[in-house]
């Protein structure tokens, strides 16, 4: 089966043809075989800027001008709110109603419409796989304790998901049959449990809770949080809280190259070090913890799992939990191609999206 892949950036869209076969264990059938042939078509603007969706369009036509024709296209996700993960077929008015921002602004909310413009030109199908706001949590985990408050589900999902699904079949399980926790260690930063396919608690990304990134603070002692809050505009607060704190704040630099050189003779840059993998494994546990039992792996993914002297530090932190699979950097676009992948070989469903109020109305009558 072939299909186009499609992760949209600020600054860069990546592109992929994807041939994809079932594998050779039929104990394991999601366990698929990927040959994508990369691309990337640079922006002359920032995509959430003044760059001109139709510019991309035929940009992206461009690219794929040479390409055989495709079985469907497929694209990642924006903010689309509060869905089970998987594939959803693309309508016009899915991609008209993420080109609006409805959740939030988002790179990816222009994915639909990407997808669904090369696919037309195709005339085959066009897909959005595992939105960043899949929402499976289980019901407790979404309590605060703050009436009103709730915790969110709002993280890595297509990255997280796909490493989630390899640690499982390391082990010699289908995804559907493992518990696994899945630390995407990047520019920012979730951990997540998984159980039956689905993820049942996480720490979130961006405002939300876990370990300290490059540049963000991650979770905060609540009392020194309002000390930050009360001391500053809103917006300024928050601009400190993700750009100007994490390893930024603690050693003067984001840079992981750098860290990781200068960690050898700077003290302070260790230390920071061990703080973060000491989070991280700390985080590891805490989601362990939200499972119905021990798990079969943890997984952990993202730019920072290339960092050794930091995942060696982890390992030796939650090695007793379970076995280890380190997957690292950016493995969206295989996300995706499999993703698509199941569909096309009738592995999984493609579901259909429903109008936000479409639902309720429908049960009214």
């Amino acid at each position: 089966m072939l299909a186009y892949v499609i992760n949209p950036g600020s600054t860069s869209t990546k592109l992929a043809l994807a041939e994809i076969e079932r594998g050779d264990n039929p104990a394991l059938p999601s366990l698929l075989r990927l040959k994508l042939d990369k691309t990337e078509v640079m922006h002359s603007a920032l995509l959430s800027g003044p760059l001109e969706l139709g510019d991309l369009q035929a940009d992206l036509m461009t690219a794929a001008t040479d390409w055989p024709k495709p079985d469907a296209v497929v694209a990642a996700c924006g903010l689309i709110g509060n869905l089970q993960a998987g594939a959803y077929r693309v309508t016009p008015e899915l991609a008209e109603w993420l080109l609006t921002h409805p959740h939030g602004e988002y790179t990816s909310n222009v994915g639909a419409a990407l997808a669904l413009h090369l696919a037309e030109s195709r005339g085959v199908p066009a897909y959005v796989v595992d939105p960043p706001d899949v929402d499976e949590l289980r019901p407790e985990a979404r309590v605060s304790g703050l009436a009103g408050v709730e915790r969110l589900s709002r993280l890595h999902t297509l990255n997280a998901r796909l490493v989630a699904r390899r640690a499982a079949h390391e082990q010699g399980l289908r995804f559907q049959d493992a518990r696994v926790v899945v630390a995407h260690l990047g520019g920012s930063i979730s951990v997540s449990a998984f159980e039956g396919a689905k993820i049942i608690d996480t720490t979130g990304a961006r405002l939300d809770e876990g370990p300290f990134t490059p540049s963000r603070a991650g979770t905060l002692p609540i009392r020194a949080l309002l000390d930050v809050a009360y001391s500053r505009p809103r917006s300024d607060a928050e601009k400190l809280l993700l750009s100007g704190a994490g390893f930024l704040g603690l050693t003067g630099t984001a840079d992981l190259r750098e860290l990781e050189r200068r960690e050898k003779t700077e003290s302070r840059v260790k230390l920071a070090a061990d703080a973060f993998a000491y989070q991280v494994a700390k985080n590891i546990g805490a989601y362990s913890a939200a499972l119905s039992a021990r798990p079969h792996a943890v997984a952990i993914t993202g730019g920072i799992a290339r960092w050794e002297s930091v995942v060696n530090r982890i390992e030796r932190q939650i090695g007793w939990i379970a076995p280890l699979t380190v997957l690292p950097g950016d493995l969206e676009l295989e996300a995706l191609a499999e993703g698509m992948g199941r569909v096309l070989l009738g592995l999984e469903t493609a579901q259909d999206w429903t109008p936000p109020g479409a639902a309720s109305a429908a049960d009214s009558v």
